[in-house]
């Protein structure tokens, strides 16, 4: 399995693409954060902020709807608020008893349902994006440029580089498993269920004892290549006149969203 399997980069050559990722980053991390912020039912602001991420899928080439057709993979774990509509604010419209508890469904619930979905759908896409128009290595080194602890920029590092490297050995483990369960055509195995927990076992504690000692491997090889805890790379970021424009004229949008939420 390649490395690249993990990755959801796009390439292209679009503003987007060219604007250093730690502009990208603050100002996907901002979209979020105001979103976050905006009141329940303001839905102008909300509109506002789809027409601001509908600009930038414009900007990156992919699609006006590049986002919007990959944001429903979010919608279950969306759907987890749908609790919100039964908040005791509120006119009540609807009531329901179900197993003897008691639920009222209210105005102020609906809004706040609608609002939650919004924001997170919104939020969804605005990572999507990034990702999309930002390759992971650019990433990390925006997050350490950031100053987000080194620690934390390493482990994730880290993970995603040998993320495949442990779905090859969790597949290996597996074509081990099924060459030595040989069935019969047509006839059952016959092994119960402890059996295959056992076995599920087994495969856990091997796939942990080769994932440590392939790390002690790892790192050794980095000391001795000269690793000091930072990652370094060949291709310096430097802030140019657009990126600060586009991160300043964004942020005053977003600022201009906000109002909206607030006045309307």
């Amino acid at each position: 399995m390649h490395a690249n399997a993990f990755d959801r980069y796009y390439a292209a050559e679009s503003l987007l693409h060219r604007l250093d990722p730690r502009v990208k980053v603050v100002v996907t991390v901002a979209f979020i954060l105001s979103n976050a912020l905006l009141p329940d039912g303001a839905w102008a602001a909300f509109g506002l902020a789809w027409i601001l991420l509908l600009v930038a899928n414009a900007a990156s080439q992919l699609g006006v709807d590049f986002t919007f057709r990959r944001s429903f993979i979010a919608l279950p774990f969306m759907l987890v608020a749908v609790s919100a509509v039964f908040t005791p604010l509120g006119q009540p419209l609807m009531e329901w008893t179900v197993w003897g508890i008691r639920l009222t469904l209210t105005d102020a619930g609906i809004i706040r349902f609608g609002s939650i979905l919004l924001r997170t759908w919104l939020s969804v896409q605005a990572g999507i994006l990034l990702v999309a128009v930002t390759p992971f290595p650019d990433l990390i080194h925006a997050f350490e440029h950031l100053r987000v602890p080194a620690v934390l920029t390493t482990i994730v590092a880290f993970l995603y580089r040998y993320l495949f490297v442990l779905t090859d050995e969790v597949l290996r483990l597996l074509r081990a498993r099924e060459a030595r369960s040989a069935v019969v055509e047509g006839q059952k195995s016959g092994r119960t269920l402890f059996w295959r927990a056992q076995i599920a076992g087994h495969m856990a504690g091997q796939l942990f004892l080769r994932s440590y000692e392939r790390s002690d491997r790892i790192y050794n090889a980095m000391l001795a290549r000269g690793y000091t805890g930072q990652m370094r790379t060949l291709r310096a970021h430097t802030m140019r006149a657009r990126d600060w424009l586009i991160l300043f004229s964004v942020l005053l949008a977003l600022a201009l969203i906000q109002l909206t939420g607030r006045i309307g």
